[in-house]
């Protein structure tokens, strides 16, 4: 570098920098607990499991997914949740052994994915081990951005009858897999080689679900669609150049989940799609949803400064007018506890959202921001050692309509499977 002060400009200076160990949180599994009432203002428990990537390091075996969402889940159950969201939404796949192990987790046993390679011969991969990790309701939240490992986690547990899949149309339709193989392996019948000679990515395999179809091309399809604004056939393999066909191979052996454990889809569909007709943040991702498709369809910008103007002034106003109506609507938040991997096993959660919040923001004309000044209004139902006390430098849950529908799936998913409530007489001691 040069350095500020020097007065002649060939002088140098040498800086050593020394990057230190990339510790990734973000991309960690994490849980929330979240408290709230279901259609008919009955308490609810629910367990949400946010799941970034799978990850695994392979040359320490110090990180694994499937490790993590399982002290994870020994905590969620310690709290009695009701059932279970896993939100693969920004899941992009990783390691496919993480993706075994984990499925593994919520089922009994069986295989849970085929692979193809370019001869044509056919390997089962199974789960790995037969003991079940959490055997509640259970949804799974996908996007066209869950892809790879994420869309066979997803499949298996569509075909297995294990879990309610509800996002987008489809998810990404990775269903390949690829390998580096250096050029200068061939390279070095002509000369000596080096690293500089570059690589090739090849694809050598294709994935395949239990069921017999492909992941590739087609994904995952939902059993239950919510308007998203990633919900775009521009995204997804089927927009990539060359992409592989969509086929089938012979259906595996496997044994679905109990027929005592059905999954209500009709059901859940029916009453997911009356609440999203009457929700206001579906109407706004709806519009918003027409509006991006003419503009890719125009696919052309103005140059008129005027006519940019106008719709920078057009974008201000939507938003304050949506601001202002979220502001007037008489909704009460949940209460949701955060639960780390730092945290999973202390007394104390952090409170990120409680009732009330909401209320005082609105008395000021803001949107509210979490703070260690406030407490949620039933103790009583806390988990276990949560005092309550939330964090100033938290952030605050960004609106997510399809986070809020998919818990109100869950908590109908989990009235559902509970059956008819029945009084019972019982007797003061």
């Amino acid at each position: 570098m040069i350095p500020s002060a020097a007065a002649d400009p060939s002088r140098r200076k040498n800086v050593e920098l020394v990057r230190d160990e990339i510790k990734l949180k973000d991309q960690e599994a994490r849980a929330d607990i979240i408290l709230r009432k279901d259609e008919n203002g009955e308490p609810i428990k629910l367990g949400w499991l946010t799941l970034p990537s799978f990850y695994a390091d392979m040359d320490r075996h110090q990180k694994s997914t499937t490790r993590d969402v399982l002290a994870l889940l020994k905590r969620l159950k310690k709290e009695n949740i009701g059932g279970l969201v896993v939100d693969l939404r920004k899941n992009g796949g990783g390691s496919l052994e993480e993706a075994l192990s984990l499925t593994g987790l919520f089922l009994k046993s069986g295989p849970i994915v085929q692979t193809k390679d370019y001869s044509g011969a056919i390997r089962i991969s199974s789960d790995p081990d037969s003991g079940i990790a959490y055997s509640g309701p259970m949804v799974v939240l996908t996007s066209r951005q869950s892809a790879s490992a994420s869309e066979i986690f997803a499949a298996a547990l569509q075909d297995y009858g294990r879990a309610v899949i509800v996002g987008d149309k489809n998810t990404f339709g990775k269903g390949t897999v690829q390998t580096i193989l250096p050029i200068g392996r061939f390279a070095s019948l002509l000369g000596s080689h080096t690293d500089e000679d570059g690589a090739l990515k090849l694809t050598i395999q294709k994935f395949y679900r239990v069921a017999g179809g492909s992941t590739q091309l087609h994904g995952v399809a939902s059993d239950i669609v919510l308007p998203s604004l990633s919900d775009l056939p521009e995204f997804g393999e089927g927009a990539l150049k060359n992409a592989l066909a969509y086929d089938e191979v012979t259906k595996a052996k496997y044994t679905k989940w109990s027929d005592n454990h059905s999954l209500f889809i009709d059901q859940l569909r029916r009453r997911s799609e009356e609440r999203v007709k009457g929700d206001p943040e579906f109407h706004y991702v709806m519009e918003d949803m027409n509006r991006l498709r003419h503009k890719i369809d125009e696919n052309r910008i103005s140059l008129n400064e005027d006519a940019r103007k106008k719709e920078v002034a057009d974008d201000k106003l939507r938003k304050e007018t949506r601001s202002k109506e979220r502001l007037a609507r008489n909704q009460e938040e949940p209460s949701i506890y955060r639960v780390t991997l730092d945290t999973v096993d202390k007394p104390n959660l952090q409170l990120i959202m409680y009732p009330g919040k909401l209320a005082e923001a609105k008395k000021n004309g803001i949107v509210p921001k979490v703070d260690s000044d406030a407490a949620p209004d039933a103790d009583s139902d806390l988990p276990d050692g949560a005092t309550g006390d939330g964090d100033s430098n938290s952030k605050d849950p960004q609106i997510d309509p399809e986070r809020d529908e998919a818990l109100n799936i869950l908590a109908d998913l989990v009235q559902l499977s509970n059956g008819p409530k029945t009084a019972s007489a019982s007797t003061n001691r």
